[in-house]
Parts: C-alpha cells; sequence; structure tokens
C-alpha cells in the first residue's frame, strides 16, 4: 500500500504541490491524472525520496522510501525511461540491478523474457533503444525485485498499440496478484480500461478521487430525443437541472431512471439514455481540471471573450 498525506513541495514562493493526500490500495491500480505540470511528477519525486517535500509524508507499506533498506524488493520505480545509461546494454542495466539487490543472476532473463526483449536487443546499447524499447526494459527494472507495489509516470509513452494492450495486461495481472500499482499517464483510454481507482490532480492539489465507478457515475446521465425543447421543458418543470449540449444531448446529474420516467410522463420518445460514464474519463477529467488546462476550447475561449467584453 502506498500512502501520501499532506505532501506539500514550495518553490520560492510558488506552490507545486499543494497538501496532496491519497493512498492507493494493494490489489487494485490507482490511476494519477492531471494536465501538465499539475504536480503529478513532483509527487512521485516525493514519494521515491528524489525530491525533498517541504511537508508532509509518503510511505510504502508503513515506510518511508529512505528508510527501506532494500528499496527495490519493497517497490519497483520508473520515472524517466530515457534516464537509463545510455552506454550500457539491456541485460547490463538489469544485471547491475540484480546484483544490487543481491538477487539470483537468473532473474535477468526472467525479466527480458518478461517484457518480451529479445536476446540481441538485450545486448544492444540502450542509445540505439527506442523510446518503446527503454520503456520496456524500466518495466523490467521495475520488476526485477518481485516488490510489492509499483511507482510509473507514463509507462506506456512510445508503446505502440500492442506494447499498450501488453502493459496493461501485465499491470492487470500484477494488481490482480496482490500489488500495489500507482500509474500516471495521459492517454486516458488506458487508464480508464486498467484503473480501479483514480486520484485527479489539477493546479497542485487533488481535485477528485474516488473508484472509477464513483467518479464516473457522478458525472451524470446523457440523454437524446428528436423532441429536446420538450423534454428540457418537462425536465426543468420537474426541477431536474440540465444543460442542453451542442450536439442535442441533454445532461444532468440525476440518475438515468428518474430521467426515463420523466421522459416517459411527458411523452417523449428517446434514442438514447445512458450514465454519462459510457462518454468516458476524458469528459470527466476536462471538467475536473478545466481551470489548470493550457489549452481552451474554442467555446471557453468564446466565453470568456464575451465575459471579459461584458
Amino acid at each position: 500500500m502506498i500512502t501520501v498525506d499532506a505532501l506539500t513541495k514550495k518553490y520560492s514562493g510558488f506552490t507545486a504541490v499543494d497538501d496532496v493526500t491519497f493512498t492507493a490500495r494493494a490489489g487494485r491500480v490507482t490511476g494519477f491524472l492531471g494536465p501538465n505540470g499539475a504536480g503529478k511528477s513532483t509527487t512521485m519525486r516525493m514519494m521515491v525520496g528524489l525530491t525533498r517535500p517541504t511537508s508532509g509524508t509518503a510511505t510504502i507499506n508503513g515506510r518511508p522510501f529512505a528508510e527501506l533498506p532494500n528499496p527495490g524488493l519493497d517497490v519497483g520505480v520508473l520515472l524517466d525511461a530515457s534516464a537509463q545509461h545510455a552506454g550500457r546494454t539491456g541485460r547490463e542495466i538489469l544485471a547491475i540491478a540484480q546484483r544490487t539487490m543481491g538477487l539470483p543472476r537468473a532473474r535477468v532473463d526472467e525479466m527480458l523474457h518478461k517484457v518480451s526483449l529479445t536476446e540481441d536487443e538485450a545486448e544492444r546499447r540502450v542509445k540505439n533503444y527506442s523510446l518503446g524499447m527503454r520503456q520496456r526494459l524500466g518495466i523490467a527494472t521495475a520488476l526485477i525485485g518481485n516488490p510489492e507495489a509499483l511507482i510509473l509516470d507514463e509507462p506506456a509513452n512510445g508503446l505502440d498499440p500492442a506494447g499498450i494492450r501488453w502493459m496493461r495486461d501485465l499491470l492487470r495481472e500484477y494488481a490482480d496478484q496482490g500489488g500495489t500499482v500507482l500509474l500516471s499517464s495521459h492517454l486516458l483510454h488506458e487508464i480508464e480500461v486498467v484503473a480501479d481507482d483514480l486520484v485527479v490532480i489539477g493546479n497542485g492539489r487533488v481535485v477528485a478521487q474516488g473508484t472509477k465507478e464513483e467518479l464516473l457515475a457522478a458525472a451524470g446521465t446523457v440523454v437524446r430525443t428528436p423532441q429536446a425543447p420538450a423534454l428540457s421543458g418537462a425536465l426543468a418543470a420537474a426541477g431536474v437541472a440540465h444543460t442542453l449540449g451542442p450536439d442535442g444531448s441533454i445532461r444532468t446529474d440525476s440518475d438515468p431512471a428518474l430521467v426515463g420516467r420523466i421522459a416517459l410522463a411527458a411523452g417523449v420518445p428517446l434514442v438514447e439514455l445512458r450514465s454519462a460514464d459510457g462518454a468516458g474519463l476524458e469528459e470527466m477529467f476536462l471538467e475536473l481540471t478545466a481551470e489548470s488546462q493550457r489549452e481552451a476550447t474554442p467555446t471557453t475561449q468564446s466565453t470568456t471573450s464575451e465575459s471579459r467584453a461584458a
């Protein structure tokens, strides 16, 4: 289990991470999400002792990283696949990790096989690796000590679709066997597929956390009908707050069953009625982190311009 408690990092008056608290539980994959610059990488670096926190703590199975006698046996870490020694071969990098942790030599070949690096690739210098191959080597290094927890920052970066699926299956299997996975990724669909729990961060603060089902269900209901104005009127009459989307859909925080009953009573035919989780993680993510997004949608920009003009 990984526990982060009130973790804070300040730089000369700028707060990069602000009172971040969450738990990544054993047997589950926790997705750690946020826009660029939100504080994800800084938080993960503090968790593994690479950045000193201003305040707060992070523990792995109840102990700070610095107090783990042989850290690789407790937690596997991959924060930057490009940080590996470019002049060494993949096999040499794994052999160094194996000897440092006091593991049997056989673990090197086991890990090469596990991450599908061939014998030829294992003898190649890392400077000649593709980014995807470096990711595989980084995962092998993180797993070589058979740790109880994994902390991974963008591990699917550079992988092709088959590699991404392989990564997803590997992490799912690891968690199903009782391991703890904390996974940061900008590939929201992959997080949505593999994660059990979500922690969303924006401007250095946690803006939402919970199980994937809880957070996506909180996104509400999406309904479509050829008689959208009539349904909108019926919802308003029933006191159900809602919005009419540019695509003709109606969104509301109310339960789909209630929306369906209102539509039935009003005699309005529906062509779609579903929980908004079917819209995916992306919409929830963008909504929760809207204030910290670097890019604005045309709609947001026009609204902002109109507000300023007013």
